[in-house]
């Protein structure tokens, strides 16, 4: 009786703990994310961290989170403003040009005639829809149409919830900086406790994975989009400083990069410079072929013992599933499934 009655309490408890839980994360859900981003964020500046610890002895508690979670902020914020500023000027100077357009019509730029191939039927499509003011004015009235209040006001709304989640993965950053002992110790043990060494080992790759993945997207895709803003200074692109920061955010996804080049060619192209177009893409090519193939695979491969194709699945397949997130959880995930099949064959040939 006392066994069957033992049995009961612990199926009620486990199913009390499992309901629970399933209500917490129904609840948390839409902070998973924030989460997610925390972590990863706390295990790629986790080695600055510890310096700064060592460093300032008797301030880590507070004073070192803190700071890193501003800079942290400032890292994303202080380019975001950049953006903003300059976007709002470009459409400062769009509504003028529509107001002209709508006044005067748009004449057939320069540009057309110089055309290598095409010019004269763009000339001909350009005077019959935009070189006079009632054509132009017909193929600008969409502009003004009441499906752009809409979508503003879907793009509002999804930016208000994106500065929810950043607000909120930066204060989840700031504690779990400031008890970061703490946090570790209890996962340890609870790692220990339900999974044995493996799960350890398994904690370990992931996180060597992901800071592998940190080192080879981000401080690789920097370094493509310095080299870029400096090409396309030379090659007088508009706005060379913003589209290189664009450039280095695309280099971070796979073949994202060459989309930023075709975006600097075709403007090179409007201004009439065609070696301009050509010489940024062919040394925008050179570059991310580099990147691609050598400096990539080195630095993230090298971290985690992972064969580059299987860092790609991850990387896309993560982007397609989680977004911008999966391009750390993703590879995280596949170097952790190698791991686990290495660990079995190895085993498997032991015991044969």
């Amino acid at each position: 009786m006392n066994t069957r009655t033992e049995t009961a309490q612990r199926a009620a408890r486990l199913a009390l703990v499992g309901a629970l839980l399933l209500i917490g994360l129904w609840i948390a859900h839409g902070f998973v994310p924030a989460l997610l981003w925390a972590v990863v964020l706390t295990i790629a500046v986790d080695p600055l961290h510890l310096k700064l610890r060592a460093w300032m002895k008797g301030t880590h508690r507070i004073v070192i989170p803190l700071i890193i979670t501003a800079l942290a902020a400032l890292m994303v914020l202080v380019p975001l403003a950049f953006g903003i500023a300059q976007a709002l000027r470009e459409a400062h100077d769009i509504s003028s040009w529509i107001a002209q357009a709508q006044a005067q019509g748009v004449p057939v730029p320069d540009w057309v005639a110089r055309l290598p191939i095409g010019g004269e039927a763009v000339r001909d499509w350009w005077q019959t829809h935009l070189a006079r003011p009632e054509d132009a004015t017909q193929q600008l009235r969409a502009i003004r149409g009441g499906e752009w209040l809409i979508h503003s006001r879907m793009i509002g709304a999804n930016v208000a919830h994106r500065a929810v989640v950043f607000g909120f993965t930066l204060l989840t950053l700031f504690f779990v900086l400031r008890d970061r002992d703490a946090l570790l110790a209890q996962g340890r043990r609870a790692v220990l406790r339900f999974f044995g060494p493996t799960g350890e080992r398994v904690g370990a790759q992931a996180i060597r994975s992901v800071r592998g993945t940190i080192d080879g997207l981000v401080l690789v895709g920097l370094g493509v989009g310095a080299l870029m803003a400096i090409v396309y200074l030379v090659a007088g692109v508009p706005h060379p400083l913003l589209l290189g920061g664009a450039t280095a955010i695309a280099a971070m996804i796979p073949f994202g990069a060459p989309a930023m080049f075709a975006v600097a060619a075709l403007l090179l192209l409007l201004q009439g410079s065609v070696g301009g177009a050509i010489a940024v893409v062919a040394i925008g090519t050179a570059i991310i072929f580099v990147a691609d193939h050598f400096i990539r695979p080195a630095m993230i491969g090298g971290a985690t013992q992972l064969p580059f194709l299987w860092v790609l699945i991850g990387i896309l397949g993560g982007v397609e599933t989680l977004g911008l997130l999966g391009l750390f959880i993703g590879p995280a995930v596949m170097a952790v499934l190698v791991m686990l099949w290495r660990e079995f064959l190895a085993n498997s040939g032991a015991e044969a």
